[in-house]
């Protein structure tokens, strides 16, 4: 939090309405009438300022934005929230529950494949590859069936298409969680793989089995 201090507006008021009240009262016309005002303005100013010191108040400084230090990275990364966001819109625009929540689905599963990237860097092939093929086609597919949804007019093509995309999201769905699952195997066989060099070092310096004591 940053603290930042308001002046109270009294003093300039207060200067101001002395100035007023003697412009209208009191002689103006000789050169020691307007130091006498000045003078009178200035010890006015000073004296409310004392007062009337005003407040400190505290702002929340703006985050500044996430950065993994990888331009390409941080770009997907971008890319995914900006995915997720929109698949939420839609979202919030379906009337059915059922497809709602089956978009709201995608919407997370999106969020952790690319969170995923800031956890192992090491898998930023795979999501380059689902953000270049797989996120512009269900964005596309999702993004059409908002428009149609919300025309007043619903024909025969309209009404094949719209059932066409809420046939496909369970598959989509699935290919998406089949995504996200490939990750983390990535990730569990590089744990396996320091289990078995963590298991051979206490082997070899006689800490491997009953040997081993905390």
């Amino acid at each position: 939090m940053k603290k930042i201090k308001k002046p109270s507006p009294v003093p300039l008021f207060g200067t101001a309405a002395l100035w007023i009240f003697y412009t209208l009262f009191l002689p103006l016309y000789k050169p020691s009438h307007f130091l006498y005002l000045t003078a009178g303005a200035v010890i006015c100013y000073i004296l409310l300022t004392k007062l009337f010191p005003g407040r400190v108040e505290e702002i929340k400084e703006p985050e500044k934005p996430f950065t993994t230090g990888n331009e390409e990275i941080d770009k997907l990364l971008s890319e995914g929230r900006t995915a997720a966001s929109e698949m939420e819109r839609i979202a919030a625009n379906v009337k059915n529950q059922q497809i709602k929540e089956k978009i709201n689905r995608l919407s997370d599963l999106t969020e952790r494949i690319f969170q995923d990237l800031t956890e192992d860097p090491g898998d930023l092939s795979q999501v380059r590859r689902f953000a270049n093929y797989f996120l512009p086609t269900t964005l596309k597919l999702l993004n059409a069936y908002d428009r149609m949804s919300s025309e007043e007019f619903s024909g025969t093509n309209t009404s094949s298409i719209l059932s066409s995309v809420e046939n496909v999201l369970d598959k989509t769905i699935e290919a998406y969680t089949k995504q996200l699952d490939a990750l983390f195997a990535n990730e569990a066989l590089d744990i396996e793989t320091d289990i078995e060099v963590l298991e051979t070092m206490m082997k070899r310096e006689g800490l491997g089995g009953k040997d081993f004591k905390l």
